[in-house]
């Protein structure tokens, strides 16, 4: 039997803010998004006494003036996240990151080298992270990624932080499950299963293949294997490239001040290609947005004949770009970096007119700027542009 484990960080932002500032742990705080518009997570106080996910600040702080209201800090976030994985990478040879805060975790055959059973496994885990990295994590066991998905909400109640879902408890979990709790199926999907009489998972996996295949398609098919146990999507090590990267923000105050834009689309671009290095990658195509004050959208793109991750090299280009779509008679609410068709550097195929010796020196230059950030901070570095 396939054994998969779904790691889910409990209430991750929060988790990372209390990580560096101890003082916050125990006590109602909320995590808010960029320019403190909303909530985007809670911690386990802050959800007892009622605080919504989404609920705009300017509401929340009134309601709930008790709790700590804390900016994000999505750089912070992706570390401590780089710290959990490395935890998990350390412990099985499959681990397949799922989002910042998610990972899937292959146990098959572990049991043996740990001499535990998967239980004790997903709890050994637990508390390998949580004494390492001091983020506290929920576990679901189970033989599919969906089971294990849904093993990993129940766990979230449950005192120990772990739930396995064994192939004798599949059937009885099933019918206890909403339709809505599956994984996958949201809103509109939910609508449609329920008016043709399907309201939990049990009533799912009964359905024809066919039928299935006919109402929604290959995906409910796959779901409804996966919810019996059966490996539909394997764990991979392999991480998939984003389709772009794209950094932007609201500006503070409306402006036309061509220099200020500059310094804030600057900072966009810096953080774009550390991400961009980060997953070893080049792009293609640079693209630069302007957003005016109505919320109309300018955007202009630059396509390379060979991919670059040179930061110096973007820049020239999105100033130009910018140049392009800026006009000092419009006053503008935001900007943007978008970088597109990214190619993995393994991948990479040289051109008739590839530069070996130049590419070298760019990226040994990118990776020192890396390593000055690493030990010294963040944006310990930064590209210039002429004032105009």
């Amino acid at each position: 039997m396939n054994v998969i484990a779904l790691v889910d960080c409990d209430s991750f932002f929060v988790s990372c803010e209390q990580k560096v500032d101890p003082n916050l742990k125990g006590k109602p705080v909320c995590v808010l998004s960029n320019k403190d518009g909303c909530v985007i997570s809670r911690s386990k106080e802050a959800k007892k006494i009622g605080v919504r996910m989404g609920q705009p600040y300017f509401l929340a702080k009134v309601e709930f003036p008790e709790v700590i209201y804390v900016s994000c800090h999505h750089d912070l976030y992706a570390k401590i996240s780089d710290e959990v994985m490395s935890v998990l990478r350390d412990f099985s040879p499959k681990v397949q990151v799922y989002s910042v805060d998610e990972a899937f975790i292959e146990l098959t055959g572990l049991k043996k080298l740990y001499k535990k059973n998967y239980l004790d496994l997903a709890l050994h885990i637990r508390n390998l992270v949580k004494e390492k990295v001091d983020i506290p994590v929920s576990i679901g066991v189970s033989s599919s990624k969906t089971l294990a998905k849904l093993a990993s909400d129940k766990a979230k109640k449950n005192e120990t932080g772990v739930y396995l879902i064994g192939k004798r408890k599949i059937h009885q979990e099933l019918q206890k499950t909403h339709i809505e709790e599956i994984w996958g199926i949201g809103k509109n999907l939910t609508t449609l299963f329920k008016k043709n009489g399907i309201y939990t998972a049990s009533k799912l996996i009964e359905k024809e293949d066919a039928w299935l295949s006919k109402l929604v398609g290959i995906r409910a098919v796959e779901m409804k294997h996966e919810l019996l146990g059966e490996i539909v999507s394997p764990v991979v090590n392999e991480e998939k490239l984003p389709k772009s990267i794209q950094k932007t923000s609201a500006f503070g105050l409306f402006t036309s001040d061509l220099n200020f834009i500059k310094n804030q689309l600057n900072y966009h671009i810096h953080s774009a290609c550390r991400k961009l290095r980060k997953i070893d990658s080049k792009a293609f195509v640079i693209g630069v947005m302007l957003r005016t004050k109505d919320f109309r959208v300018i955007y202009d793109k630059h396509i390379l004949s060979i991919p670059t991750s040179f930061e110096p090299e973007i820049s020239d280009i999105a100033f130009s770009l910018l140049n392009n779509i800026y006009s000092s008679d419009v006053l503008y609410r935001s900007t943007g970096i978008v970088l597109e068709s990214l190619r993995s550097n393994k991948e990479e195929q040289l051109s008739l007119f590839f530069d070996k010796e130049e590419e070298n020196k760019k990226d040994k230059l990118s990776k020192c700027f890396d390593r000055l950030e690493s030990k010294f901070g963040k944006n310990i570095i930064k590209i210039g542009f002429y004032d105009e």
